[in-house]
């Protein structure tokens, strides 16, 4: 579950050129666009422009080049021509990237337009609870530590805790042990080492946490069309601390 030195400057790579597809995103008016007219722009920018792949694509089956999540859709949302982005929605873009034989995973989740005030709440808290499981690595840590500052932050404010997903190791694969919960008790779980690589990925629901797949075998939304929002980071034990592979344009530091 370690890696070295050489195989996390290739990780941080994969993540520079990850975060730099948020950026692309940030510059985009997406207000009108089918979700799948982002996923398309999306591919493109990632293979012509950045000679990079897009790791979703033809994982597990998987057509897309990212999962688009819309309001009430916790995850796994699969782009369509018909699902169109308007003013008022949250909108989640879950986007992995290969280069070089290493893989990153990130997410954003986007405010479009007049978005409700629940609503704003709602990402921004979740956000600052993927802070706070961030904020809980460094070696030495416990799995649970992440687990338990992530729930802890989202009950304090009202929210619920997606049970059912989860973080992961990543590298090579897009899914490597060990898995990383969103809800724990501290001071319990594998002991963290400089070396580990793995997403930190909360899903927080505005109503209950019970969710549902729909037909279609891949979009999960919330069983009470409460909404949801999502962000991820891949991150990397340091000596002293957590390094965050994927850090957006849009943000500050985060981490040791």
């Amino acid at each position: 579950m370690t890696k070295t030195t050489q195989e996390i400057a290739l990780m941080a790579e994969s993540g520079r050129l990850l975060a730099s597809v948020f950026g692309y995103l940030d510059r985009l008016d997406l207000l009108g666009l089918s979700t799948l007219q982002v996923n398309d722009l999306v591919e493109k920018y990632i293979v012509d422009t950045l000679e990079a792949r897009p790791a979703s694509k033809g994982q597990y089956g998987f057509a897309y080049a990212m999962n688009t999540s819309r309001n009430e859709v916790v995850c796994h949302g699969v782009p369509s021509a018909s699902d169109i982005l308007r003013d008022g929605d949250l909108v989640n873009f879950d986007i992995t990237l290969e280069k070089n034989g290493y893989i990153a995973d990130s997410s954003k989740t986007y405010l479009l337009g007049s978005v409700s005030e629940a609503g704003r709440k709602l990402v921004d808290v979740t956000y600052e609870a993927m802070c706070k499981g961030i904020e809980a690595v460094r070696p030495g840590a416990r799995l649970g530590d992440i687990g338990h500052a992530i729930e802890r932050h989202a009950r304090v404010h009202g929210y619920s805790v997606v049970r059912e997903y989860c973080g992961h190791g990543i590298g090579r694969d897009m899914h490597e042990p060990p898995e990383v919960l969103h809800w724990g008790k501290a001071n319990t779980g594998l002991t963290l080492r400089e070396g580990m690589t793995f997403t930190i990925e909360p899903m927080l629901n505005l109503g209950k946490a019970d969710v549902r797949t729909l037909a279609d075998g891949w979009t999960v939304v919330t069983c009470d069309r409460s909404l949801s929002a999502q962000f991820e980071h891949t991150v990397a034990v340091t000596r002293d601390g957590v390094r965050v592979l994927t850090l957006r344009p849009d943000e500050q530091r985060l981490g040791a």
